[in-house]
């Protein structure tokens, strides 16, 4: 390679990295936005001259369509860009870049983040409340991990109002499912004008779009402080349940049975019962995978796996009574039954291949 061609791409690669240090003060941008804003900003293209200059003591000055050119090839690794877990469990998230660095959390299977900072050995992100370096080794970048983000993640819609109806049509006539509260969060079927349209039990429910902050959602890891809360709080709830225990195929307890019950209600309950017993499937799927806690507590508390479980659904539907023939599904679940092999994941149907029942796919 000539002496002149080894420079310029040289100075490629310092424009680069110069380019990576503006991006910290403009993680609010939409990843593609602030790449545009980059290329357009003389301050940021002038110190990058300078920069090379100095270092390089070469001039070579590129042109605006090859700045371009880079900033577009390495979109992926800007501040604001969505990476995935590449694990069958989980990966360790650590305070610093290096295997020597403190361990402060989990970050699992499927579950994903924003980059913070990316190095090409580490990757500082943010998902959830933690914020710590990943080894590059074990995440997803770029186009792949929109395409999973695309195929585990979807939107959500949280009400904004005290109190709001769910109704069965786009219309304020419309009869009433049922009443949500501010702080709810539903998997969104579609946007529709001024109407929200949200999984609600298993059937589609409508709300008012004023009240309803619709935003993508991803599944997020976990610091050490939130998985010592979460198994404690499981622990608790088993020496509760431990009052009540029985046995059968699955060494389940009676609280389980119920809990169960309450999450097919809020996942299911307008479904046909073969599709309230596949969420129960799905859930005790999870309880068998190495990849998932090991008890329907745990797998139902995850954080960041079920809506309902994580907004209060569960607990207001435990409080109120589940309906008895949810019961009667997730104890079919938890007796072995499966009517979905052994799936992990379901959503709504119409987006993702797999076994389709009643308005849910499960894969």
């Amino acid at each position: 390679m000539k002496a002149k061609s080894k420079k310029r791409l040289a100075l490629y690669f310092v424009l680069y990295l110069a380019l990576v240090a503006c991006m910290d003060d403009m993680l609010g941008m939409t990843t593609r936005g602030y790449a545009e804003e980059t290329v357009s900003s003389s301050d940021i293209l002038d110190d990058s001259y300078a920069g090379a200059a100095e270092v390089l003591e070469v001039d070579v000055v590129p042109t605006e369509e090859e700045i371009e050119e880079i900033v577009q090839a390495n979109w992926w690794k800007n501040p604001g860009e969505l990476v995935m877990a590449d694990v069958n469990d989980s990966v360790n998230v650590r305070s610093g870049p290096s295997e020597d660095a403190e361990r402060i959390g989990k970050l699992y299977s499927d579950c994903g983040g924003y980059i913070l900072e990316y190095t090409e050995g580490w990757t500082r992100i943010q998902s959830g409340t933690m914020e710590g370096w990943v080894c590059n080794d074990y995440l997803i970048f770029g186009d792949e991990a929109l395409a999973l983000a695309d195929e585990v993640g979807g939107y959500r819609a949280v009400i904004t109002a005290d109190r709001l109806r769910v109704r069965e049509e786009a219309s304020t006539d419309a009869s009433v499912l049922g009443m949500v509260e501010e702080g709810d969060e539903f998997e969104v079927v579609e946007e529709a004008g001024d109407w929200v349209i949200i999984n609600y039990e298993g059937e589609d429910g409508y709300v008012s779009a004023e009240y309803a902050e619709v935003e993508f959602h991803i599944d997020h890891g976990e610091t050490l402080e939130e998985i010592a809360a979460r198994e404690e709080a499981e622990r608790a709830a088993e020496r509760e349940a431990n009052r009540h225990q029985y046995y059968g195929v699955y060494a389940a307890q009676a609280t389980d049975v119920e809990l169960l019950g309450a999450l097919i209600q809020c996942e299911a309950g307008n479904q046909p019962y073969e599709g309230m017993v596949a969420v129960g499937a799905v859930v005790m799927n999870r309880v068998r995978s190495s990849a998932y806690p090991d008890t329907i507590y745990g797998v139902i508390y995850a954080s960041g796996q079920f809506t309902p479980a994580g907004n209060g659904l569960v607990d207001r539907r435990l409080a109120n009574g589940v309906n008895p023939i949810c019961i009667q599904a997730a104890q079919e679940a938890i007796n072995g039954y499966s009517n979905v092999g052994g799936a992990l994941h379901f959503r709504r149907a119409g987006n993702h291949e797999g076994i389709v029942i009643g308005a849910h796919v499960f894969w």
